[in-house]
């Protein structure tokens, strides 16, 4: 069986399905099926996905497998969740800079010390 597309190769739009078959009765269903979230996501998302449960939400892990940085592993997961239509956290209801993105930031060696001490105070 070949793997889910959710893109269409000629223009990028997006892809539903028509035909939904039960290999076991054999019972099919045409009609415009959504393909919901995984619709949004490109074949790359998908796999990365696939890895967050694999090693049960561990970033770290998953740089490993994908033999990338954390920041990279860390950039594709922001991609994800904006796909998904989903606002990624930089600031919070006061437009200060949230912590947990600044320090993850400077885990990630993004930005320096002095530039992490620097937001935090703002």
């Amino acid at each position: 069986m070949h793997p889910l597309l959710t893109t269409c190769p000629v223009c990028g739009g997006e892809l539903h399905a028509v035909r939904l078959a039960c290999d076991d009765c054999h019972t099919s269903l045409d009609g415009q099926f959504t393909l919901g979230w995984l619709g949004r996501l490109s074949r790359e998302q998908l796999e990365f996905v696939e890895l967050m449960v694999k090693n049960r939400g561990n970033i770290n892990s998953v740089a490993s497998d994908l033999k990338v940085a954390y920041n990279t592993a860390r950039n594709r997961l922001d991609d994800i969740v904006a796909a998904l239509g989903y606002a990624t956290p930089t600031a919070d209801e006061n437009g200060r800079p949230d912590r947990r993105a600044v320090l993850d930031r400077l885990a990630a060696k993004e930005i320096s010390v002095e530039e992490a001490m620097k937001l935090l105070r703002s």
